[in-house]
C-alpha cells in the first residue's frame, strides 16, 4: 500500500432533520461515530478537515471550531474548514490526503455537513446561485435549477430531445434510493411519473421538471482517513488508488458547457493515475444534482461518446444490474444533497460497497469504484478511484 486509506465512516440520515437544529448538531451526529467505526481513539487523530458550504444557510460561521464541542479530546489539533461549492466534501478529503502525504500526521477525521431546510425556499435559491458567476449569471431565474435548465436546453438543441433519458435517470435513482436507509426520499416513482409533466411534477426550469432536481437537505457524513501503515492494522481499509481535482472557468460563457470538459479531464487524470481503464470499475457514484448532470457525467467518464449518453442510460448499462451501475445509493436525486456532506457521503457509500457493508444497496461485484463530485456547473471537479485493501 502506498496511498492513504479510508478505515472508518459514519453517515446521518439525509432530509429535514428537526432533531439536528444547527450545523453543530449535525457534526455531532457523525464525528465520534466515524472514529469509533475506525477502531482508533480520538487521541490518535492528528488533523480534522471540515467541509461545509453554508453561504448563509445558518448564522453560525467558523464551523471548524465546532468539532471540538463534540470531541474535546481533539483540543489543540489542527482543524480547517474547506469550501468548494457542491464539491466541498471532496475538497476536505483532499486536504486530509495532502496532510497525510506531507507527513504532518497519520490519522485524520473528515466531516461534511450542511443545514439547509431551515432556510426559506427563495433564499435557498439565492444562496446556491452564489456558486455561479454573478456578474453575468445573477439574473437566471430558478437559481441553480435555472442554470442546469439552460444546460439541458442547449444539450437538447445540439443532440435532440433527451427527456426519455432524463426520466430514466430519475426513475433509476429513486428506485435505488428505496434501498438506502439514509436516503431522504425512499420512494420508487417510476418512469411514467418522472417523464410526464403533472401537478405533482411540474416544470421547474424547462426542460427540467421537479423529478429532475435534487433535494434540499440537512445531513452529515464523516470518514477516518489514515496513513497506509495504520490501515494495515485496521479491520478493513479502502485505498485511494487515485484522487484527481481539476478546476475550470466559473462563467458559463467561457466554455462549451455541454461538453463537461472539467469532469472529462478529472476522469482522464484519475483513471491514468490509477493505472486502470473505465471498464475496470465495478460501479460509480456520480454527481447528479440534476438529471442532465448525470447524463453529461456518463459522457465525461467515457461510458458513451459526446451526445450519445442516452444510449447507455436507456440500454440499462447504468442500472443496478447493468455493466456500470451508477448511483446505487440513489444519488443526490433521491439520497439528498446537503452541500458540504455530499462528497463525503459519496466516498463513504463507495467504501461500504467495496467492503461488502452496503446492506440492501450491495452490488454483487464491487472491486473498484469511481466517485465523481462536482462543484458549480462543472467548475470544481473531483474524481477518486477506490479499492478494497486485503
Amino acid at each position: 500500500m502506498t496511498e492513504p486509506c479510508i478505515i472508518g465512516w459514519s453517515h446521518s440520515r439525509f432530509g429535514k432533520l428537526d432533531d439536528a437544529p444547527d450545523i453543530e448538531a449535525l457534526i455531532g451526529l457523525v464525528a465520534r461515530q466515524a472514529i469509533e467505526d475506525a477502531g482508533v481513539a480520538p487521541e490518535d487523530v492528528d488533523g480534522i478537515f471540515l467541509g461545509t458550504f453554508n453561504g448563509g444557510f445558518v448564522p453560525q460561521d467558523f464551523p471548524a471550531s465546532l468539532v471540538l464541542q463534540h470531541l474535546p479530546e481533539l483540543r489543540f489539533r489542527p482543524v480547517t474548514r474547506y469550501e468548494n461549492a457542491c464539491a466541498t466534501g471532496s475538497a476536505a478529503i483532499h486536504g486530509a490526503l495532502d496532510f497525510i502525504k506531507a507527513g504532518r500526521g497519520r490519522v485524520t477525521l473528515v466531516v461534511g455537513a450542511e443545514k439547509m431546510t431551515a432556510t426559506p425556499g427563495p433564499q435557498i435559491g439565492e444562496i446556491l446561485l452564489k456558486a455561479s458567476y454573478l456578474k453575468t449569471e445573477s439574473g437566471i431565474t430558478g437559481g441553480f435549477a435555472g442554470v442546469f435548465g439552460r444546460i439541458a436546453e442547449a444539450y437538447f438543441q445540439r443532440h435532440g430531445d433527451q427527456s426519455d433519458a432524463l426520466a430514466t435517470i430519475a426513475a433509476k435513482n429513486h428506485a435505488n434510493g428505496v434501498d438506502n436507509p439514509w436516503a431522504q426520499m425512499r420512494k420508487d416513482l417510476g418512469f411514467a411519473f418522472c417523464r410526464a409533466e403533472s401537478e405533482k411534477n411540474p416544470y421547474v426550469a424547462p426542460p427540467l421538471k421537479r423529478t429532475d432536481c435534487s433535494l434540499v437537505s440537512d445531513g452529515a457524513a464523516a470518514l477516518v482517513i489514515a496513513h497506509d501503515d495504520v490501515a494495515m492494522t485496521a479491520r478493513r481499509a479502502v485505498r485511494f488508488r487515485a484522487a484527481a481535482h481539476v478546476q475550470d472557468f466559473l462563467p458559463l460563457a467561457s466554455r462549451d458547457i455541454i461538453r463537461f470538459e472539467g469532469p472529462r479531464a478529472a476522469w482522464a487524470r484519475a483513471l491514468s493515475d490509477a493505472g486502470v481503464a473505465l471498464s475496470d470499475l465495478s460501479f460509480a457514484e456520480v454527481h447528479d444534482c440534476f438529471t442532465i448532470a448525470e447524463l453529461l457525467a456518463v459522457e465525461a467518464m467515457g461510458l458513451a461518446p459526446e451526445g450519445q449518453g442516452a444510449r447507455a442510460v436507456l440500454d440499462g448499462i447504468t442500472a443496478k444490474d447493468g455493466r456500470m451501475p451508477i448511483n446505487r445509493s440513489g444519488g443526490l436525486k433521491a439520497k439528498g444533497h446537503p452541500i458540504g456532506a455530499t462528497g463525503v457521503s459519496m466516498h463513504a457509500i463507495a467504501a461500504m460497497q467495496l467492503c461488502g457493508e452496503a446492506g440492501a444497496m450491495q452490488l454483487p461485484r464491487a472491486d473498484l469504484a469511481g466517485v465523481f463530485n462536482m462543484g458549480g456547473a462543472a467548475v470544481a471537479n473531483y474524481v477518486s478511484v477506490l479499492e478494497r485493501v486485503g
